[in-house]
């Protein structure tokens, strides 16, 4: 290791002299062209030279420099730039010894819009295009379901989107339990509507002693005016109201618009814990676990989730953390730059902000309790697993295949990914049956799968799927068979491979399970009986769900979808005009003609697709 050290320092070190004294990006780059690190710097040569000088580098680092075979630079025109590329990139290619946030992703906004006649109420992620008010960010759907329903009951706003609003010749069951005013009918005036918007964009920004206000002098005017179906509409709306305020968590902090972040570090694991608050509400909260190095601090780790977390997500004005931070004024520079406003980062100081931040802090440490324990429990069971069968390689990671079909039709194979962690989502893959002799064949489908992914995983021998440490598959000794020789044909003849076969009347309990050529049969209580089971489970639902999915796609196709020339837009023209395809079956010529965008030989080519 000392000679692949010296090595790296010596790359470094020659490498400085031609580095122009600007702030910058650097990247560590192995012998394969693999980015090792990425770091950033207010002036990179001085940088570096801390990684040829200094002698009491932490042994990560010396790992790193060991294998460092080349570095690279980019350089910017001031140090928050830096800031945001070394942010992006870290994200962008993950390299192995930089902190790590994972699970990353964008969170759910409510959207009002404001150039409808009858503005939607709906849920957008993603980037902001549509013009309109937007409400966020809420930490998950629930929290944004939850809110949407609160302004449905009181305000009545619509939800349907505008092909179906267009359309429809009555209410919706919505209109009948009173969730929805019916403006697609015309059982709600126009200005009522719209005062009902402004309520409920209002009641969202933290007016809502403002619009309880209001209801009750709409109430009491009803009653003056002996309109007391509307006054009864006021007071439900009153009722509802105040049981929402009993049970929303108000914040005591007063925190218009602020994140409060606290970390928790036990057993050199993480866990940053988000609570969301907007118009002096608690919006949901979140927790993260960053990749990190068992060694690594606390400040360090904060830091960069701060400069990872914000990348692609609007920053407030406030972030409230339980520990301090490095490179402060640069990150605060950063952010407000970044949102064109003022943005603080501090530390919780007085009580009502010490109180909130310790309240994240306790739950980041559940989170985190919760997260070891289910690590150790899910080791446990892959060692047992391991055992059992003298499996020789540790487990790292276990795939699950599994196929779905109907008589052949919407074939899928279905992938998913087991670790110490638990099941991992983002490696979960599908696989559209590709040869139609093969749709209606379990053998045949599985096989497809198995060549696809692992033909793949052995050109390239690394990347996002690289190899699992075992293969198990939904099946009996035919599927055994059959995968076995595919894995074998591949090279892959020493990659455990475990099928599973319902029992006798398909029972959970009497599986049997095939592993090179042998049957084994496990106690109905045994721990690691169900383990398997809730694998195989897993894969199941995900094959299902996923052949659902794309049957439902197909069954949504429309028939016009089948006739050349017709595309998106005229698509739309015809269904808003005559309000689904099979009405445009059945029009007649002249009226296809009058349709806007539908030029006259257009017409004729969708009248005698459907008359001929």
């Amino acid at each position: 290791m000392n000679n692949n050290l010296e090595q790296g320092k010596k790359i470094i070190k020659d490498k400085i002299p031609l580095i122009p004294k600007n702030p910058g990006v650097y990247r560590m780059i192995s012998q394969k062209g693999e980015i090792l690190y990425i770091g950033k710097a207010k002036n990179i040569p001085n940088r570096l030279k801390s990684y040829v000088t200094d002698s009491n580098l932490p042994i990560r680092t010396e790992r790193m420099l060991s294998l460092t075979k080349n570095l690279e630079v980019t350089t910017t025109s001031n140090e928050s730039e830096a800031l945001l590329l070394e942010a992006n990139l870290i994200k962008k290619h993950k390299p192995r010894y930089n902190i790590l946030l994972r699970d990353d992703k964008s969170f759910p906004y409510i959207y009002i819009g404001n150039k409808d006649k009858w503005p939607q109420l709906t849920k957008l992620r993603g980037k902001k295009s549509k013009d309109g008010y937007y409400f966020g960010p809420f930490a998950s759907i629930g929290s944004a379901n939850w809110t949407i329903k609160i302004l449905q009951k009181i305000f009545q706003l619509r939800v349907c989107d505008d092909t179906v609003f267009r359309n429809r010749e009555r209410p919706c069951i919505l209109y009948q339990i009173k969730r929805c005013s019916g403006p697609c009918v015309n059982n709600i005036s126009e200005s009522n509507y719209k005062k009902t918007v402004i309520d409920a964009i209002d009641f969202i920004s933290g007016k809502s002693r403002k619009i309880q206000k209001n209801l009750s002098k709409d109430m009491e005017q009803a009653s003056k005016d002996l309109d007391f179906e509307k006054a009864a509409i006021a007071r439900d709306r009153i009722k509802a109201l105040t049981q929402i305020q009993m049970s929303q968590k108000i914040n005591q902090t007063n925190l218009n618009e602020a994140d409060v972040i606290s970390i928790y570090k036990e057993s050199g694991k993480t866990c940053v814990q988000v609570f969301f608050f907007r118009s002096k509400q608690n919006w949901g909260n979140q927790a993260f676990y960053p990749k990190h190095d068992s060694d690594e601090n606390i400040k360090e780790i904060l830091t960069s989730f701060l400069t990872q977390f914000y990348e692609n997500k609007s920053v407030p004005s406030l972030i409230l953390t339980n520990t301090d931070i490095k490179d402060l004024k640069l990150l605060e520079k950063t952010f407000s730059t970044k949102e064109n406003k003022n943005v603080i980062i501090k530390k919780a100081k007085n009580k009502n902000e010490i109180n909130i931040s310790k309240l994240a802090e306790k739950n980041a440490k559940q989170a985190l309790t919760q997260k070891i324990y289910q690590t150790e429990s899910n080791n446990n069971l892959i060692d047992n697993l391991s055992k059992k069968f003298n499996l020789n390689n540790n487990i790292n990671l276990i795939e699950v295949y599994d196929n779905s079909h109907i008589q052949g039709n919407d074939s899928i194979g279905a992938l998913i990914c087991f670790g110490n962690e638990g099941f991992i989502k983002k490696r979960y893959r599908k696989f559209n049956i590709k040869n139609d002799k093969i749709k209606n064949d379990d053998y045949g489908m599985m096989k497809e799968v198995l060549f696809r992914r692992f033909s793949k995983a052995v050109k390239e021998k690394s990347g996002s799927l690289s190899l699992p440490e075992l293969v198990m598959i939904d099946g009996g000794k035919g599927q055994y068979s059959v995968s076995r020789e595919v894995l074998n044909e591949l090279g892959l003849h020493d990659l455990p491979l475990l099928a599973v076969a319902k029992g006798k009347n398909r029972n959970a309990g009497e599986e049997k399970i095939y592993y090179e050529k042998k049957e084994y049969v496990l106690q109905k209580n045994d721990p690691l009986l169900f383990f398997i089971q809730r694998l195989r489970d897993e894969a199941h639902r995900f094959a299902i769900s996923t052949h659902r999915a794309k049957r439902k796609k197909g069954l949504r196709k429309s028939l016009l979808d089948q006739i050349d020339s017709i595309g998106k837009q005229r698509k739309r023209a015809l269904l808003n005009h005559f309000g689904s395809a099979r009405a445009v079956e059945s029009a007649s010529l002249e009226d296809l003609k009058s349709v806007e965008g539908i030029e006259d030989n257009v017409a004729n080519k969708i009248y005698n697709y459907f008359h001929e």
